[in-house]
């Protein structure tokens, strides 16, 4: 059921550009990857939404996938405890048995009912698939914005040519895209060197950078001698090997600013490059960090150094 606190009423645009940091929640209910239920669970979810609000942090991130909706039930439940607004975005998976318009708006309607409110301000794709084109789904979810259930129109993992084509998809119905959200950081930075960064510059497109701490590689945290757990352990060992001059090169920059963490200044690093990251948290301290990159701006030569830093140590996630 819908609420009827502040939270849910209709907006009809938003500007992401406004948001310097938001809140990613796939690990909210995520119980595989992440762990949910084991070292924390819905009250330190709670204390970090209660906790990122307090800091101006407003733009939660979230998808029906995560926690096979755990994640949207949570998001929903802690919204209706607070009376400010807060930016919603969830995403659509194009699963292989969803082949019409017809089931985006289903799930669209799903994601409203978890979350408890009358609009997705910000409706994603959350993988472009090959079985049913995105043109498809772009198609309804024009619909759905003129029909005022979605506040603006985003993709996520698209890359330059699939996202020029949701640009002119929308154009054909007088819409622009408001965003695409891709894997983006100081291991991972593909997206600069490919053109989709400066696209989505030039179209005003806001490039939503997810995992911007590389899933806890780049807090510090981490080495050879204490790798992450669960599947992270495997995906992650190579580039713990070679990450050592990178995370010193954030630590000496952090002190610069106050004794910074490598997490904030990583994280800074993003907005440096004009995007917005939607790091997750899980406890306290995490958000802690994570709240601790924004109000203050690294220099272009600090940014020039993690640049070749990084290449020197990306091999790839």
């Amino acid at each position: 059921m819908k609420t009827s606190s502040s939270s849910s009423k209709v907006q009809k645009s938003i500007n992401l550009f406004k948001h310097e940091l938001g809140t990613g929640t796939w690990s909210w209910g995520d119980r595989l990857f992440w762990g949910f239920g084991k070292e924390y669970g819905e009250e330190d979810a709670r204390s970090v939404f209660n906790e990122s609000i307090r800091d101006g942090i407003t733009f939660f991130d979230t998808a029906e996938v995560y926690g096979s909706g755990i994640s949207e039930r949570l998001l929903g439940k802690f919204m209706q405890t607070i009376a400010s607004p807060v930016i919603v975005a969830t995403k659509f998976m194009p699963f292989p048995w969803r082949l019409n318009r017809s089931s985006l708006r289903r799930a669209l309607n799903g994601s409203m009912d978890r979350l408890g409110i009358e609009q997705i301000q910000l409706y994603q794709i959350h993988w472009p698939t090959p079985l049913t084109s995105p043109a498809t789904w772009l198609d309804e979810m024009a619909d759905l914005q003129n029909e005022g259930l979605i506040g603006a129109i985003g993709v996520s993992n698209f890359n330059l040519v699939q996202t020029e084509t949701a640009i002119n998809t929308l154009a054909k119905h007088g819409l622009k895209l408001a965003s695409n959200q891709v894997e983006y950081h100081l291991m991972n930075r593909s997206i600069e060197k490919d053109g989709l960064l400066t696209l989505c510059q030039a179209e005003k497109i806001r490039l939503i950078a997810y995992s911007p701490l590389a899933q806890g590689l780049l807090t510090g945290k981490y080495s050879p001698e204490n790798p992450p757990d669960g599947i992270r352990r495997t995906r992650l060992y190579n580039q713990l090997q070679t990450i050592g001059p990178l995370i010193a090169l954030l630590r000496k920059i952090g002190d610069k600013y106050g004794g910074k963490t490598p997490a904030a200044v990583a994280l800074n690093w993003t907005i440096c490059k004009g995007t917005l990251p939607i790091p997750g948290a899980k406890t306290m301290l995490q958000l802690s960090q994570n709240a601790s990159a924004i109000g203050w701006k690294l220099d272009d030569d600090e940014v020039a150094q993690l640049d070749t830093t990084s290449d020197a140590c990306y091999f790839g996630i």
